[in-house]
């Protein structure tokens, strides 16, 4: 498999975990069955940790850039630690109104 194929896969799961055992997905979780020349991917994703498999998979993958997708954001700074400060200390008791609602059942 391609270097940047693999790497695009990698961060398309990355931030994902097995729902069973909660261990996270890398490039060792998933396997490229077939590949076409119009870039779709099949894969099948399989959690390494405690063998769950999660089926089959369709990508559709047309660019190969890679972008970080955090490059454009700045640092975390003093002035803005002071100023979520500021903000959490002017809500008042009722500050879960502002959270979204879970579906209740």
């Amino acid at each position: 498999m391609k270097k940047k194929l693999k790497m695009k896969l990698k961060l398309l799961f990355e931030n994902l975990c097995c729902s069973k055992c909660y261990q996270g997905f890398d490039e060792d979780s998933f396997y490229v069955q077939q590949q076409t020349n119009l870039g779709l991917i099949v894969i099948t994703l399989k959690c390494k940790n405690c063998g769950t498999s999660f089926g089959i998979a369709l990508v559709g993958i047309t660019d190969l850039t890679l972008k970080d997708p955090f490059n454009y954001l700045e640092p975390i700074n003093y002035n803005d630690v002071l100023d979520a400060h500021k903000f959490i200390q002017k809500l008042d008791e009722h500050w879960q109104d502002y959270l979204p609602k879970k579906d209740e059942d």
